[in-house]
Order: C-alpha cells, then sequence, then structure tokens
C-alpha cells in the first residue's frame, strides 16, 4: 500500500534538496560533447533510407519543424540535466502538434495528448521541458512576440502546477477519470473541435480512395505519401491482423469481426516518425457507408531509452500502448499491437475524429488559451501514471517553478535555432540529403 498523501507531499517537498525549483531554469550547452547533426543521423540508421531525404526537408521548413523531428538529440540533452528523481510515464514527445481533439470510446470528442512513439517511464521534468521549448518555438512561428512566448509558458506551468495541485487533493479513482473540457472555450480549441468534427471514416474514405473496376474501392496512388506496396508486403500485413486481434479485449475482438480489409497502402506520417514503415488498412464492416481505417505503425524503440533505468520493452508496440493507455483518459477501442518480419507495430484507427491546432490558433491569445490546455492535459497524464501528491509537494504554491521553466524554455528555444542553423549548413555541404519535391 503507498503511504499516506501527507507523507507523500513531503518526500515530494524533500527532492527539492536534490533540485532546486529555480534551477529548473537551467541550459548550459557547455555540457554537451555531441554534434547535433550526427546525433540526429545516427537515430536514422535503421529507417528506410529512400524516404530519410523527406524527413530531413520537413525538418529544414522551420526551427520548430526541426524541433518535431529531433527527439534524439532533446533526450540526450535532457539526460545531461539533473533531475529529481520523481518518475511519471512520459509522452516524450510533448510539443503543442501532438495533442488534439479525437473520439473517446462512447463517441464524444475528447482533448488529449495523441501522440506516443516515444512514450516511456522517466523524469517527468522532462515532458514538461519539451512541451515548454515547443511553445516558445510555436508561438515564435506564428508570429509572436517574445513576449507573448514567454508568457505562454508562464501561463503553461501555472496551469500545470494547479491542476496538479488540484490533483493531490482529489479522490485516486476521481483523478484516473477526469477529463479535459477547457479546450472547446477559446478560439484555438474550437478551432480543433471543427477539424475533429470533420475527421471522419467517410471523410477518409473521400480522401484516400477511388472506386476501381468492378466498384471496389482501392487507395488513391499520391506520391510520395500513399503508395501501393508488394503483394508479398501485402501478404504480410493482412497476416499480422491476426496477431493484432489477440492483444483486443474480447468484446473489441468482436467489433473487430465485422469488417474485412479491402485494400492495403503505405502511408508517410508527420515528421519524426518518416522513414518508419507505416501501412493502413482499408476495412468495410456494413457496407460501404462504414468503412474503417486500420493504422499499421512501426514502433522503434523510444529515443529516450538509452537514459532511463526502466526495464527494456519486450514488444516496442506493447509499450506505446501500454503508455497511453497510462496517460489518456480515454483511449482508441481497437489499440492494439503486432508484429511483421520481426518488427513490432502499433496498430490504431487512422484519423478517427482526430483534430490538431494550427499556426493561425497560436496567434496572440490563442496561444495563451492553448499553453492553459496543454498545461492540464499533461498534468492530466503526469498525475494518472505517477504520484500526484509528490508532485505538488516539489511544485509548491508559489511561482518559482513557472519562473525557472520559463526561462528554459527561451534558453532552449534559441539552443533549437543554433542547432537548425547547423543543420541548414549540413544540408548545404550535402552531409544532409533533402527531398526537393513540392508535396511533402
Amino acid at each position: 500500500m503507498r503511504q499516506d498523501a501527507e507523507k507523500r507531499r513531503l518526500y515530494g517537498q524533500s527532492r527539492r534538496r536534490i533540485l532546486k525549483r529555480s534551477e529548473q531554469s537551467v541550459w548550459d550547452p557547455s555540457r554537451r560533447s555531441h554534434d547535433p547533426v550526427e546525433v540526429i543521423l545516427s537515430a536514422n540508421k535503421d529507417r528506410l533510407s529512400g524516404l530519410l531525404p523527406i524527413k530531413m526537408a520537413r525538418m529544414a521548413a522551420s526551427p520548430f519543424g526541426f524541433f518535431r523531428g529531433s527527439v534524439p538529440l532533446m533526450a540526450v540533452d535532457l539526460a545531461l540535466l539533473p533531475a529529481t528523481g520523481i518518475e511519471v510515464q512520459i509522452c516524450g514527445d510533448a510539443h503543442v502538434r501532438n495533442l488534439g481533439a479525437f473520439a473517446a470510446p462512447d463517441g464524444r470528442l475528447v482533448f488529449d495528448i495523441n501522440d506516443f512513439d516515444e512514450t516511456i517511464r522517466a523524469p517527468w521534468e522532462w515532458d514538461v521541458k519539451r512541451m515548454s521549448a515547443s511553445l516558445v518555438l510555436a508561438g515564435r512561428e506564428a508570429g509572436n512576440a517574445e513576449r507573448l512566448c514567454k508568457e505562454s509558458v508562464l501561463e503553461f506551468a501555472r496551469s500545470y502546477r494547479g491542476l496538479m495541485l488540484q490533483f493531490s487533493s482529489m479522490a485516486a479513482v476521481e483523478v484516473a477519470r477526469y477529463r479535459i473540457h477547457r479546450p472547446f472555450e477559446g478560439a484555438a480549441g474550437l478551432a480543433v473541435l471543427r477539424k475533429a468534427e470533420r475527421a471522419t471514416p467517410l471523410h477518409s474514405l473521400e480522401r484516400m480512395t477511388r472506386t476501381a473496376a468492378g466498384g471496389k474501392r482501392v487507395f488513391r496512388t499520391i506520391k510520395p505519401v500513399l503508395t501501393h506496396p508488394s503483394r508479398h508486403t501485402v501478404k504480410q500485413v493482412l497476416r499480422s491482423l491476426g496477431s493484432y486481434r489477440e492483444t483486443l479485449p474480447p468484446e473489441r475482438q468482436h467489433v473487430l469481426d465485422f469488417y474485412r480489409p479491402e485494400d492495403v497502402a503505405f502511408k508517410i506520417v508527420g515528421t519524426g516518425s518518416v522513414g518508419t514503415r507505416d501501412y493502413i488498412v482499408l476495412c468495410f464492416g456494413n457496407g460501404i457507408a462504414d468503412p474503417l481505417f486500420l493504422q499499421i505503425k512501426e514502433e522503434p524503440p523510444s529515443g529516450y531509452t538509452p537514459y532511463v533505468k526502466s526495464h527494456p520493452a519486450k514488444h516496442q508496440g506493447e509499450r506505446v500502448v501500454f503508455g497511453q493507455r497510462r496517460m489518456q483518459t480515454h483511449s482508441d477501442i481497437l489499440l492494439g499491437w503486432t508484429s511483421i518480419a520481426g518488427r513490432d507495430y502499433l496498430v490504431r484507427q487512422l484519423a478517427d475524429h482526430k483534430g490538431c491546432i494550427e499556426d493561425a490558433d497560436l496567434k496572440d491569445v490563442g496561444l495563451i488559451q492553448y499553453a492553459r490546455t496543454c498545461g492540464e492535459v499533461l498534468a492530466k497524464g503526469h498525475a494518472r501514471s505517477g504520484d500526484a501528491c509528490a508532485l505538488a509537494g516539489y511544485l509548491g504554491e508559489r511561482n518559482i517553478f513557472d519562473q525557472a521553466i520559463a526561462k528554459f524554455a527561451a534558453s532552449y528555444a534559441d539552443q533549437t535555432v543554433k542547432d537548425y542553423q547547423c543543420f541548414k549548413r549540413a544540408i548545404r555541404r550535402g552531409r544532409v540529403k533533402i527531398a526537393r519535391s513540392t508535396y511533402l
């Protein structure tokens, strides 16, 4: 049994002797002994080499684009910093574009973290620091002044700390079922909600498929992002659905059993994931008006794996599923995992009422509103998977932590800009190859 709440709060408070709250502000690049470009290139070694120029081009688009694709680099940097020793399940790639609205099991739209490729058991502050730096970078990209970017991080940290204090006095079961309602109040949240409402399977059917001979629906070819794999690969993908089914609870196997696969495609997704193997399967249940899109997404080990003490995952898809379920209040009912040719894969529904933030939504007051939501979402995930009492004890009621994180965020965002410039020089010198296609 856990110790009582007060003892756990005192434990959290005692961790300030290990790392003062004001010291969370520290970013010292002199601690680095690694070449940022080499870290990125090394992390890509097991990926599909022909697709890497697309990933590099997406990272070259802006400092925030670079940040999105460079989790391994920030993982190295975060591991150099002192930590409180309090661990939770981290998202691992906490940034403003990895939160959004999606359909809960009951069909209602909820707002939460929606990307868990890098999830792992690790220091809680790693998520907080990555999210805070993303607010500055995304805020700048949206055209906001530095003052507003700093205020957004302060709002994010206040929100995180305030909700964690609230969680520390709530019943554990209430924390476990806590849902985020705030994003739908502001303009930024409403924009995400509207996009999520439009992102239905029928919308995906119209956008990604065509009618072939005999009336069969098949995936369109949209090079390079959507293509048809070989027959051998198609057979492997379809065969993997059997072992995937076994990872679902019986009542969800029953739902899946109503659907039959019709076509398979290879899809390029995101920024950090480009170069991994990603397949989508078109299925139909009760006729053409009942499409289901399954995404079968390769999952390499988390970029944080070398820097944590947790036991290595036996299956990387299973690691993602368990991490997602620990952090999300509601998860995709068809979330599972499988293997293809010795590689680990996550399986989930593709674009089931999913919507995320855009630059235009993060202008002026929209950035502040969204930062508040980011703090709530991250606090909720950490409280579900960690100890809210210990975290609240460390954070306290004063704004010392908030000010420290705002300082760190600005410093690390500036470091990202420097790394981005280094990355661009590597492109000019031919060390990094990028795709020149206009449709990436």
